[in-house]
């Protein structure tokens, strides 16, 4: 059976067969709508079913509470539903004409900075990845799973892409990539996707705040600033545990160095002694909330960690007057994390 989905505010419509997600049917026709994890572990996809009803696929508890139910929410990577639907959600429109797709590509080359492999990847010749800053790729493995990752290059740079990949010990992917994974061997992806990319449309300065890895997408989404010319105030909060794991802290000192309008504030949870550590420290959202005041004239833009997004999120709006409609996410999720608990 095909049914209508009609979004508010755009009033923009599209069919949906028996059996598809929302977020399924609208990514099918070419219409982005914000999301993450694509598997109801986030909550990022949210909207408001103001006519008709859902059913939803099995979700993180926390990603939809039961009292954002009875408001009407529904996670739209999970909701499907019998009938024509209206739903209020903030549409993705500048991504709509760009196309997803299947590709093959080499390992240029592999980078191991601390406990971060740089993996850059070559299209072959005859193909290009049109793809906005912040977005991220699925690298499709030989067993039928996904591994997302991070663009984090800027499209204006896409001579390879770039993938910032962590170590995570007993983690099946980067435990290849650090230890078996050799240049010019041949990998499947499929992107671009997710709606984590900048506001163009928006004069308002940017607060960037970043954990661990979490700042693959947020540097492509500042290097395609900067190559915009764009004269908005940003700063970057990058949080880690210990110096080291400041990967690249020589990137955003340069372009603090090059740019007037940037800054960036490093922030370790747990500077080892050698480190010396005479910068900021605790948690990243915290310094945040240490600098500012209100937050109500900024726009806000989080990667990383579930816990740190979930808690900016949350103190960001309640405690600082920072709009809902402000603050964008991109939450990084590890493969065990992606099973959603039955409910």
């Amino acid at each position: 059976m095909t049914a209508q989905v009609k979004l508010l505010p755009s009033e923009r419509s599209f069919a949906i067969e028996t059996g598809e997600t929302v977020l399924e049917a609208a990514s099918r026709q070419g219409i982005t709508l914000p999301h993450s994890c694509r598997n109801g572990a986030c909550g990022a996809c949210k909207g408001k079913v103001t006519a008709g009803s859902v059913t939803h696929r099995d979700f993180q508890p926390h990603a939809l509470t039961e009292a954002e139910q009875a408001q009407g929410m529904a996670l739209l990577c999970c909701a499907e539903t019998q009938g024509d639907l209206t739903v209020e959600v903030r549409e993705v429109k500048t991504s709509g004409d760009i196309q997803v797709k299947t590709l093959p590509c080499r390992v240029e080359s592999i980078q191991r900075v601390h406990d971060v492999a740089v993996l850059k990847l070559k299209l072959p010749v005859s193909e290009r990845l049109q793809f906005m800053a912040g977005q991220y790729i699925d690298i499709l493995m030989k067993d039928g799973k996904r591994r997302s990752f991070s663009l984090a290059n800027a499209p204006h740079d896409d001579s390879a892409l770039e993938l910032h990949i962590r170590h995570m010990p007993g983690g099946s992917f980067s435990e290849y990539v650090f230890h078996q994974m050799k240049d010019k061997e041949i990998m499947r992806f499929q992107g671009p996707l997710g709606s984590f990319f900048l506001n163009e449309d928006s004069d308002k300065p940017i607060v960037f705040l970043a954990s661990g890895t979490g700042f693959a997408p947020v540097k492509a989404i500042l290097e395609h600033a900067f190559h915009l010319g764009v004269s908005r105030k940003m700063v970057l909060y990058w949080g880690a545990r210990q110096q080291a794991d400041l990967y690249m802290a020589e990137l955003p000192a340069a372009w603090a160095a090059a740019h007037p309008n940037f800054s960036c504030v490093p922030v370790l949870s747990e500077p080892a002694e050698s480190d010396h550590w005479q910068g900021r420290t605790g948690l990243v959202h915290q310094a945040v909330l240490d600098d500012f005041a209100d937050l109500s004239g900024w726009e806000v833009y989080a990667c990383g960690a579930p816990v740190m997004v979930e808690a900016a999120h949350t103190s960001f709006i309640a405690e600082r007057q920072l709009p809902a409609e402000a603050f964008y996410s991109d939450a990084f999720f590890l493969s065990k994390d992606m099973k959603p608990a039955t409910k």
